[in-house]
């Protein structure tokens, strides 16, 4: 394959016809952001695109340049959702048929807005590039034309018009560009453009721990294929680089970063801190990779842009991105210890969180053991630091802690499964409660029911309201559940008893 000429393909994206369908969308200030990391940090806001996309552009330039016999013979192609919806558009706008491929695994909200889009879907596949093969056999057998989402350079060059939207809208030349990678065709536009009118901005590769194609490729000298792919970001779930995206990401990126799902997460709440939009994984891959190269020290000082490239999210999805988000921005630990399995034993080790906000607690009684082991979330404001502070002042408190905030098994499935069952020896009450969202909640409603009846089941989650719903299971050896449920009015709490709750009875009753 002949080189490719940097200079050709920066007229190709000046010449681009792409604002047909897109929006020359803005590069917003994040002030906060920039305050708090000493840059100024500029977001180049691709989420505001009609179809929630930058892919809007190659797609639209890409049809944009067919001729009518091309059109007459219809388009397919294969997404994971965000270059099928824009190739949707773009069919519906110049009036040729579309056929798009999507993995089984797409989000529904994006096969239904290609579907609304006037194309047709057809899912193939557990990945893009088992629905990419069929797309492509498609195209062999039908004669429709294939556009593939980022390896062609009319595509390319439509997305190279992003920086040529930078560049116009800065006030002076970025000292870096921040730029997911799936496939290639953003950064190799971006990078193209970007090395060819200010040759010192640094092009920066952003791409996740488990779907690092670019970095893969670059540490084999070749487009390399993964072995394994991991999904949260989906836009960007792509098992092997393009053979000529590959070739101009050697020439134009600068180097490679590669973030974690709960860094992701992250960056998905500061986005949203910022413009009050909740973006999907993927489009946030750029900030969480500049954040983190201002943690270790790497990042450029002056002007720096992230690219938000979309927005494309399902709302089942919103809870897990939030949940991992705290994790991710160092704001929550998540640890496991153990008490003596006494009265009272509870209500001290409360104590001695000294009235930190409790994010999670977990813990259910069991008579055979001489031991409770329990799961604690925590709310930080230190960081790694105050959770290293924490986890030694336990132990020297005789604690035996663990620390789980980056065990992945933990954090998907433990925290959600811990239980058991209690004595048949002994008497139950369930109750389901409100607390209030605030430090000391806890702390009051121990003191208030005080030490005499023994705690055997605690569940406890802060969901982000106001209101906490916690459940909690007392041993009542004598019977006394009046003198029980008097003692717990007085903590002034909204209570109601499960005691004969049927999933109760059928999991968690002895």
């Amino acid at each position: 394959m002949s080189a490719v000429n940097l200079n050709e393909l920066c007229a190709r994206i000046d010449s681009a016809d792409v604002y047909a369908l897109a929006k020359r969308t803005p590069l917003e200030l994040a002030e906060k952001l920039s305050a708090k990391y000493g840059r100024k940090i500029w977001l180049k806001r691709e989420d505001t695109q009609d179809v929630f996309s930058f892919k809007i552009r190659g797609a639209t330039n890409r049809i944009a340049g067919m001729s009518d016999g091309d059109r007459a013979r219809g388009v397919c192609a294969a997404s994971a959702g965000n270059h099928a919806q824009g190739v949707a558009a773009a069919a519906s706008y110049y009036k040729t048929s579309a056929l798009i491929f999507m993995p089984v695994t797409t989000p529904a909200i994006k096969v239904e807005a290609v579907q609304a889009g006037g194309a047709k879907t057809r899912l193939v596949g557990d990945s893009y590039d088992a629905a990419c093969d069929a797309a492509i056999e498609y195209a062999k057998e039908s004669g429709a034309v294939f556009i593939h989402p980022f390896d062609e350079v009319e595509v390319i060059a439509g997305q190279g018009t992003v920086a040529k939207e930078i560049f116009e809208q800065i006030p002076r030349p970025p000292n870096a560009i921040y730029v997911c990678v799936g496939g290639g065709g953003l950064v190799s536009g971006i990078g193209a453009w970007s090395k060819t009118k200010s040759p010192s901005t640094r092009i920066i590769s952003c791409e996740p721990v488990g779907a690092a194609t670019l970095q893969t490729s670059l540490a084999h000298s070749k487009p390399t294929p993964l072995e394994r792919i991991d999904g949260f970001a989906d836009g960007v779930a792509v098992k092997q680089i393009g053979a000529l995206t590959y070739q101009i990401c050697e020439r134009v990126v600068d180097r490679c970063v590669t973030v974690t799902n709960d860094e992701i997460s992250a960056a998905v709440k500061a986005i949203f801190e910022i413009t009050r939009t909740v973006v999907e994984p993927a489009g946030a891959l750029a900030l969480a990779s500049l954040i983190k190269d201002i943690g270790e020290g790497n990042a450029p000082e002056g002007d720096i842009v992230v690219t938000v490239s979309g927005a494309n999210v399902n709302f089942d999805r919103i809870g897990h991105i939030v949940e991992r988000a705290e994790l991710g921005a160092d704001r929550e630990m998540l640890f496991a210890t153990t008490l003596p399995e006494e009265r009272g034993a509870f209500q001290r080790f409360v104590a001695f969180l000294h009235g930190r906000a409790v994010s999670e607690f977990n813990y259910r009684f069991a008579d055979d053991q001489t031991e409770a082991r329990i799961l604690v979330g925590l709310k930080l404001s230190g960081g790694e630091a105050e959770a290293r502070t924490l986890t030694t002042a336990l132990d020297e408190a005789g604690y035996d802690t663990l620390d789980l905030s980056d065990d992945r098994l933990a954090k998907r499935h433990l925290r959600h499964m811990v239980g058991g069952r209690a004595s048949r020896d002994e008497p139950e009450a369930l109750y389901r409660f409100e607390f209030p969202e605030r430090p000391g909640a806890l702390m009051d409603f121990l003191s208030a029911i005080g030490g005499k009846w023994n705690i055997s089941l605690f569940h406890y989650r802060n969901h982000g309201s106001a209101i906490g719903q916690v459940l909690c299971g007392f041993q009542v050896p004598n019977g006394d559940v009046e003198d029980l449920e008097a003692a717990l009015k007085s903590t002034g709490y909204p209570m109601t008893n499960e005691s004969s709750n049927a999933a109760f009875e059928m999991f968690l009753r002895a």
